[in-house]
């Protein structure tokens, strides 16, 4: 798929729409149209659980494509949360305010679980801290002397808490069960662990390694489990290129992990306010982005 055209300035909120706001988090704003929910994903960029105050144009748009191109794939694993002819009935809601399109999607009103589904199938990140200190990443026992960026010997759930406000906890999967309940829990267990291997298989022909990502799930009015939020983005997941992968060192990655060194290199303490972004910053981000979403859905 060849990146639609991006905007020169960055969306940082959403004006001008005929729906009620429902809640705006750090990158998508929800607005509620009776029926069904419209999320619109700005340009916004947050890292380390804050916003910074300049966002990368275009990002809302190459989000949300791809993720709507990994809903697709994932329909075939587990039920969406896209309401059926999506972009028909996009188109719809939209008339009026046509250059929001690229950047929405209309989805079923759902009631989302209180943890996030996160897989890990190689070690990096807070995962390789954790590792580092323990031997392991939280109640997941690893091999000895695995490096950043190795491959695990399985992937591995490592739920977290969603904070609404500060920084999500992690949790053993014995707590998870504990929140969800046992039936809940091995469903998301079970599919989120499919779901990335699903993603992991189909970004290795694009040359390209899902090292690890997170998924939500919400409950329908019949009790049943639904995937939605968005699906294997650069921000919810962290993808490396495999020709340049090479374990005992940070890996050059397509998700936000860019930004993040870059962050780690500035004298902030991850607290709002986040420093401004440079503009050779937002242009690698936002190139990254697009090679993204060209390489994956090529």
């Amino acid at each position: 798929m060849k990146a639609p055209a991006l905007p020169t300035e960055a969306l940082m909120t959403v004006t001008g729409l005929p729906y009620p706001l429902k809640a705006k988090g750090k990158v998508r704003e929800v607005f509620d149209l009776g029926e069904h929910y419209l999320i619109v994903a700005t340009d916004r960029l947050s890292a380390f659980d804050v916003v910074m105050p300049n966002g990368v144009p275009g990002k809302g748009i190459l989000l949300t494509q791809i993720s709507l191109w990994w809903f697709e794939q994932a329909a075939a694993v587990f039920p969406t949360h896209l309401v059926p002819d999506h972009l028909a009935a996009l188109t719809r809601a939209l008339q009026g305010h046509e250059q929001l399109i690229p950047r929405s999607m209309l989805v079923r009103k759902l009631v989302p679980l209180p943890v996030e589904a996160v897989v890990r199938g190689y070690l990096a990140g807070s995962g390789f801290k954790e590792y580092t200190r323990t031997g392991a990443i939280l109640d997941h026992a690893l091999p000895k002397s695995l490096l950043d960026g190795s491959q695990l010997p399985e992937p591995i759930f490592t739920p977290s808490t969603k904070a609404a406000e500060g920084h999500d906890e992690a949790i053993t999967r014995a707590r998870c069960a504990e929140i969800l309940g046992e039936k809940v829990f091995r469903t998301v267990h079970d599919t989120s662990i499919a779901l990335y291997r699903m993603g992991n298989a189909r970004a290795a022909k694009a040359g390209v390694i899902l090292a690890d990502t997170k998924f939500e799930f919400g409950t329908a009015p019949d009790g049943s489990l639904v995937l939605i939020d968005e699906v294997l983005t650069p921000d919810s997941s962290r993808y490396w290129p495999r020709e340049s992968w090479q374990p005992g060192r940070s890996q050059p990655s397509y998700d936000k992990q860019f930004v993040r060194d870059w962050l780690e290199a500035q004298p902030w303490n991850k607290t709002a306010p986040g420093p401004r972004l440079p503009d050779d910053v937002i242009a690698k981000t936002q190139a990254l982005y697009r090679e993204c979403l060209e390489r994956l859905t090529a």
